[in-house]
């Protein structure tokens, strides 16, 4: 016989905020009618007495995530985007090196070549944050 398992790991304790998130998934399966009403209650309860994160799971594991709200995704958008601007100077340092050490090459100031890549990058980052975004069109195609 095979005796070799490995020790059970502790249980992770809750809290409160671990509490607060299980509750938050358990009324948004109330509010899409994937919990009723009773067993919410017996859930909800159950989470607020939750001692471990994996008594909670047990109370979450058959229910999706939640949707993220619309400020959470314009937050999340936000970051992407700064995020972009970040890969932008990036490549703006780069390209600039490329040019100098190609200008120190010749001895003389060449033609700044990196302002066209970078114009357009910089024109398509631009035009994502003034760009109207269909919000609409977007939640009907994660209902189909």
């Amino acid at each position: 016989m095979d005796d070799r398992r490995e020790p059970p790991k502790p249980a992770v304790r809750a809290s409160d905020r671990d509490r607060d998130g299980a509750l938050r998934v358990l009324a948004a399966a109330l509010a899409e009618g994937r919990l009723e009403p009773h067993e919410h209650e017996i859930r909800s309860e159950r989470a607020l007495r939750a001692r471990t994160a994996d008594d909670l799971a047990v109370l979450t594991a058959d229910l999706p995530a939640p949707a993220p709200t619309r400020s959470e995704q314009d937050r999340r958008d936000l970051s992407d985007w700064l995020a972009e601007w970040r890969y932008w100077l990036g490549g703006a340092v780069i390209m600039s090196g490329i040019w100098a050490a190609h200008s120190a090459q010749k001895g003389e100031l060449t033609h700044y070549w990196p302002v066209t890549p970078l114009g357009v990058w910089a024109a398509v980052l631009i035009a994502i944050a003034i760009w109207p975004r269909d919000t609409d069109r977007r939640d009907e195609g994660n209902n189909s």
